[in-house]
């Protein structure tokens, strides 16, 4: 697993700039942490690396956010309002994880793959990881500080 320290917001744009660099399609990163842990902040970095220069904000109560103007679409997902992998299917999202048409970022992976975000063990009933998936779980260790602890799966 590898670990990112970032001491600012600004840091925090820049790896998701550099994460932009990395991107293609079928893409999934999954982010768990608190409120407030820059899982948003690490998004609007992603956008701006893939060229997308609109306003970006958690789709908190839209659940989804699309992004069709950069280098690749982007699809920002916020499953905070859900808690089970079963609302995430009913509520229309799953074409968004397994679909290579563009890169998905979700908010609280944790309530689509319990298990995945550093928890242990996996409900049986739980379904699998995308073929290519980043997770990363943000620490909060100072008001400005946080740390990203991020490993890739799949191809």
């Amino acid at each position: 697993m590898d670990t990112f320290i970032s001491n600012s917001p600004a840091e925090t744009l820049a790896l998701g700039e550099s994460w932009a660099a990395q991107a293609r399609p079928g893409w999934v990163i999954g982010l768990s942490g608190e409120l407030g842990s820059g899982k948003t902040q690490l998004v609007k970095g992603l956008a701006r690396g893939l060229g997308i220069a609109r306003r970006i904000a958690s789709p908190t109560f839209a659940l989804i956010n699309e992004y069709r103007e950069g280098r690749l679409p982007l699809f920002h997902l916020d499953l905070y309002r859900l808690d089970t992998p079963e609302q995430v299917v009913a509520a229309g999202l799953e074409e968004y994880l397994f679909t290579p048409r563009g890169v998905t970022v979700v908010e609280w992976v944790e309530r689509w793959l319990p298990g995945r975000n550093g928890q242990a063990g996996r409900p049986a009933s739980a379904p699998p990881p995308p073929r290519d998936f980043r997770r990363v779980l943000l620490e909060t260790l100072t008001a400005d500080t946080r740390r990203f602890k991020y490993e890739d799966s799949g191809s």
